[in-house]
């Protein structure tokens, strides 16, 4: 399976997630994104990280074939934390990155779709996509730094309304809410992102990483050892494992 598809454009470094139907991030996707990721830190000329996708999803999360082995049965658990931390570490090396990330979202991105998107320094989407982080809905948590992240991006009063109301939102609600940078019709998405990676990328790669780290070194607090510790409880609760259930027998 193809993963995803890496490309250059200048300055501009384009990781194509490919991995119909809704790009899901299996073990091995996310360790394709983790190589990406290394090559753009790693790239001298990489001034800016450009992710992006195919089909109708920008990226959905946990893939639901691994999902249903990791509630299979108490003995799982250790493995699940594992992928849940793996999760944390890419997406917390996209935010640490001395590159510009930027997240081109086309499609829906929900729960560990929406936790990478907002590991990226930038995010532009269509209007019409889906954002949100509704894992409660299942008896769990955004458990892949999305408590974190949404908390410091929007402050804790309006990730308490999405995170613990499960809501989702349009794109344009998003950009009003402040998750997205820039919200524009989805056929002039592809063209803007462009545009916005482009004239990024064409700033000096010292800057821009002295600038990020200025801007990272007025946050604090590390929640994630949290997020896994509560991950691992509710993997054990009853009413999640009957939420899950019922989810996967649903599918997707």
């Amino acid at each position: 399976m193809t993963e995803l598809s890496i490309a250059r454009r200048g300055g501009a470094m384009v990781v194509t997630l490919d991995r119909p139907p809704v790009n899901a991030l299996s073990r091995a996707a996310l360790a394709a994104l983790g190589e990406a990721v290394e090559q753009a830190a790693t790239a001298a000329d990489v001034k800016v990280l450009h992710i992006r996708s195919t089909g109708r999803s920008f990226c959905a999360g946990a893939d639901l074939a691994e999902m249903r082995e990791a509630f299979s049965g108490p003995d799982k658990v250790d493995a699940q934390i594992a992928y849940v931390r793996g999760l944390q570490q890419v997406f917390q090396r996209i935010e640490d990155l001395p590159v510009v990330s930027i997240a081109e979202i086309g499609g829906h991105a929900l729960g560990g779709g929406f936790e990478l998107a907002l590991a990226c320094d930038l995010r532009i989407g269509a209007h019409d996509i889906r954002l949100g982080l509704p894992e409660v809905n299942l008896g769990l948590i955004p458990g892949a730094g999305g408590t974190q992240r949404l908390t410091r991006l929007c402050g804790p009063a309006l990730a308490k309304r999405l995170i613990l109301g499960a809501e989702v939102v349009d794109g344009a609600t998003a950009a009003e809410l402040g998750l997205l940078h820039w919200a524009v019709p989805a056929a002039e998405l592809p063209g803007q992102a462009q545009a916005v990676a482009d004239r990024i990328a064409a700033l000096p790669r010292a800057a821009l990483a002295g600038a990020k780290a200025c801007i990272a070194a007025a946050a604090g607090a590390d929640g994630f050892e949290m997020e896994l510790a509560e991950t691992r409880r509710l993997m054990g609760n009853a009413e999640t494992q009957g939420r899950v259930g019922e989810f996967l027998a649903r599918g997707r």
